[in-house]
C-alpha cells in the first residue's frame, strides 16, 4: 500500500480536522474551561468513531473526561495501548503570540496554535494512522486500545484512578506515547527514561511578629538568615546533593547508556554561551547530558520573605519560605526523599527558629531497558522513514502517568515522540513542524506493521 501517497492526497483534509481540535481551548487547569474540556474529549470520541474504531466511550470523571476505544480484530497479534492527553497550558502571556493561541495558523511549514504539538498534534497522529490502515487495508495488523486524558497538565489524578480500577480494559503488550521531541530536525530520538519529581515547601518561623531592625537587630534570630543557612546546607561545594540517603535508589549509568549520551554529542561550550553563563554547573563526574537526563537533583524554585517592595523596610522578618523540587531516578521513592530532606532541614536548623514543611506532588521515575525489542523496533521505523536511526535519551521531564503505566499494566511503554526542542511546548507562539507532521504519520504506519 502507498502510505505515502495517501496521506499526500488526505493532507490538506487531515490538517484542518487538526485545526478544529487545536481551536478548541481546553486548558485544564482553569475551571472557566470545562466545558471546553468536555468538548475536545467529545471531538477526539467522534474522530475514532470516524476512524473505524470501535466501543468509543467517553469517561465521566471527579475531573475531566477521559476518552478509551478499540479495535481488536487480530487474534494472536500483540495489543497495543496508545495514550496522549487533550488538555493543554494556559495561553499567557497573550500579548507574545504572533497569531491568537486557539486561532490555528500555518506559517512556513509549521502548524501555530496552544496544544500543536504538546500533546494534540501528536495524539492526532495516531488517529489518522489507524484510520488510514483500515481505510488502505481493512483490517489492522494488531489490536489496538486508546487512553486519552484531560489532565497531563496537572499531574493525571483521575486517570491513575481509572487505571487502578480498570487494568483488564487498558491491559496492553505495549504502551506507545508520542509526546516527546526529537533531538533535532531530522534526528529521532527514543526515550528510554523520564525522571520522576517530588516537591516541597519549607517555612521558616522566628518571633511572632516582624521587627524594627534597629531596636532589634543583632539581638534575634532572623527568619531570612535562619533559611539561607539553612537551604546552603542542602549541597556540597561539588554540586552534590548533600542530604543523608538521598542517592539510595539511584542506578549507575550502563555502558550502553553512557554510549547513546555521548552520541548526542553536546557542545558545552555553546550551550553555555548560549545561555549566557559565565559556568555550567552540576554534578561533579557527570557530562551535560548525563546530568540533566540520569542523574538526580535538588532545585530551589522559589525562596521569599520579608519585605520585597520599591524601597527600604527596615524590618527583620519572622518568616521565610523556599519551594523545592527534586527530580528523581531509578528506584528513588518520592515519600522517602520528601522524608530525608525534612530531617536534613530540622537537623541543620539554626536556633531561635521553627521549620514546618509541606510536601506536594510525588511522581515516580520510569526507565526501560534500551535493548527492549519494542524500542528496536520503533527505532527500525524512524529509521525506515527518515533515513537515519533514532539515539536511545533520557529525559529530564517527566509524563506522570508513564510510571504507573508499566507498573500496573506491566507493559513496555515506548515513548515515541514527534516534536522538535525548539517548538516552544507551554511557551507562546507554540508550533508543531509539518514535517514531522508527514513523516510522523507514516512512522507510526511503519512501527505498528513492524510489531
Amino acid at each position: 500500500m502507498n502510505y505515502e501517497h495517501y496521506f499526500g492526497a488526505n493532507r490538506e483534509k487531515h490538517l484542518a480536522e487538526l485545526k478544529e481540535v487545536l481551536a478548541i481551548p481546553s486548558v485544564s487547569c482553569l475551571s472557566e474551561h470545562s466545558p471546553d474540556m468536555v468538548r475536545a474529549a467529545e471531538w477526539l470520541a467522534n474522530k475514532m468513531t470516524e476512524a473505524g474504531l470501535e466501543h468509543v466511550r467517553l469517561h465521566r470523571t471527579n475531573g475531566h473526561p477521559i476518552v478509551t476505544a478499540d479495535y481488536l480484530h487480530a487474534p494472536g497479534k500483540p495489543t497495543v495501548l496508545v495514550y496522549g492527553h487533550y488538555d493543554v497550558q494556559p495561553a499567557d502571556p497573550l500579548d507574545l503570540w504572533i497569531t491568537p493561541p486557539f486561532e490555528p495558523d500555518i506559517r512556513d511549514g509549521k502548524l501555530y496554535a496552544r496544544g500543536a504539538t504538546d500533546d494534540k498534534g501528536q495524539l492526532f497522529l495516531h488517529i489518522k494512522a489507524i484510520e488510514a490502515i483500515l481505510k488502505q487495508e481493512g483490517e489492522l495488523p494488531v489490536n489496538i486500545k486508546l487512553c486519552i486524558e484531560g489532565e497531563e497538565e496537572i499531574t493525571s489524578p483521575s486517570l491513575l484512578h481509572f487505571l487502578e480500577t480498570n487494568q483488564e480494559l487498558l491491559a496492553a503488550d505495549v504502551v506507545v506515547v508520542s509526546d516527546t521531541p526529537f533531538l533535532d530536525r531530522g534526528k529521532p530520538s527514543i526515550t528510554t527514561g523520564l525522571r520522576g519529581i517530588c516537591s516541597l515547601e519549607a517555612t521558616v518561623n522566628t518571633a511572632n511578629t516582624d521587627l524594627h531592625s534597629g531596636l532589634y537587630g543583632g539581638g534575634v534570630p532572623n527568619a531570612l538568615h535562619a533559611l539561607v543557612s539553612l537551604l546552603a546546607t542542602l549541597h556540597d561545594e561539588r554540586g552534590k546533593v548533600a542530604v543523608e540517603g538521598f542517592y539510595a535508589g539511584v542506578p549507575d549509568i550502563s555502558p550502553l547508556m553512557k554510549s547513546e549520551f555521548a552520541k548526542l554529542n553536546h557542545d558545552e561550550e555553546q550551550l553555555r554561551k548560549n545561555l549566557g553563563l559565565d559556568a555550567l554547573y552540576g554534578e561533579e563526574g557527570f557530562s551535560f547530558a548525563e546530568r540533566i537526563g540520569a542523574r538526580p537533583t535538588l532545585e530551589l524554585n522559589g525562596v521569599y520573605g520579608g519585605f520585597q517592595g520599591e524601597g527600604m523596610k527596615t524590618v527583620i522578618p519572622r518568616e521565610a519560605h523556599a519551594k523545592i523540587t527534586c527530580r528523581l531516578v531509578g528506584d528513588q521513592d518520592p515519600q522517602d526523599i520528601l522524608d530525608k530532606i525534612t530531617r536534613h532541614l530540622q537537623r541543620h536548623m539554626r536556633p531561635g527558629a521553627k521549620l514546618s514543611v509541606q510536601s506536594g506532588v510525588k511522581i515516580r521515575a520510569y526507565d526501560i531497558d534500551p535493548s527492549d525489542r519494542m524500542l528496536r523496533l520503533a527505532a527500525d521505523a524512524y529509521e525506515e522513514v527518515y533515513g537515519t536511526r533514532a539515539l536511545f535519551t533520557k529525559d529530564g521531564g517527566g509524563i506522570p502517568i508513564v510510571e504507573a503505566f508499566a507498573r500496573l499494566l506491566g507493559a513496555p511503554v515506548v515513548l515515541m515522540g514527534f516534536g522538535l526542542p525548539d517548538e516552544k511546548l507551554h511557551a507562546p507562539n507554540e508550533h508543531f513542524n509539518l514535517e514531522n507532521f508527514d513523516k510522523g504519520l507514516l512512522t507510526i504506519v511503519s512501527f505498528l506493521k513492524k510489531l
